[in-house]
């Protein structure tokens, strides 16, 4: 017999755990495998397999913890179209906020910040391809199931949703590890989480995850 939603608890410290473990497991392992093995091929295939290493391994690390724990995580339950919409205004309300207002004053405030960012519109622009099936597609989809689908519920079910709330927030930032962008990471982070409260849909948070990213891809790649 499967756990019920509620029988899914998990403590702040557990939390952190998981996260750490994801960033190990999802994070380190797939750089350490790239730098070794896959960028010495010096060519557009070495992209591919670093971005086949990466899905693999925190699919297999998601699925595995979700077996192994019985908690159901079902990414289209609760889809409606107010949700929907929700989704995309916070997709966009995000890159307004963030983009368009904030990170200039982190960049002028924190000139390595403005270093760390022309140095991604390099990065990206040298493999936009791969890239954005990572950052737009696949990140959202694993972010949302990992922090609102297994730590948020899990804390809810143990604290309460405050607590949920801001722990969650807090993990989802350290997933960022570049100052400038931790700081946005805590404001979508906490933005994405309430659309989660709201709706109680995993599946409008990863829309409105993957349209965020997507409408700052498009505009970094974009910039001249």
């Amino acid at each position: 017999m499967k756990p019920s939603k509620t029988d899914y608890q998990i403590s702040i410290v557990y939390a952190v755990l998981l996260v750490l473990a994801y960033v190990a497991i999802g994070g380190l392992i797939p750089t350490g495998l790239n730098r070794a093995l896959w960028r010495p091929l010096n060519n557009d295939l070495s992209e591919w397999l670093n971005l086949l290493t990466i899905i693999l391994i925190s699919a297999a690390f998601l699925i595995g913890y979700i077996k192994v724990t019985g908690h159901t995580v079902n990414v289209f339950a609760n889809v409606t179209l107010t949700g929907i919409l929700l989704a995309v205004g916070c997709s966009v309300m995000l890159f307004l906020l963030l983009d368009k207002f904030l990170d200039p004053v982190i960049d002028r405030i924190f000139p390595a910040s403005a270093v760390d960012y022309q140095e991604t519109l390099a990065s990206l622009r040298q493999s936009p391809t791969t890239t954005f099936i990572r950052v737009c597609l696949f990140a959202p989809i694993a972010e949302e199931i990992l922090m609102r689908g297994l730590i948020f519920n899990g804390l809810q079910n143990k604290h309460s949703v405050i607590v949920a709330l801001i722990v969650s927030t807090m993990l989802f930032a350290l997933l960022h590890f570049n100052f400038g962008q931790t700081l946005s990471a805590i404001i979508s982070g906490a933005i994405i989480c309430l659309l989660y409260i709201k709706t109680n849909s995993l599946f409008c948070c990863i829309l409105a995850h993957s349209l965020y990213n997507s409408i700052s891809y498009i505009a970094i790649i974009t910039v001249r």
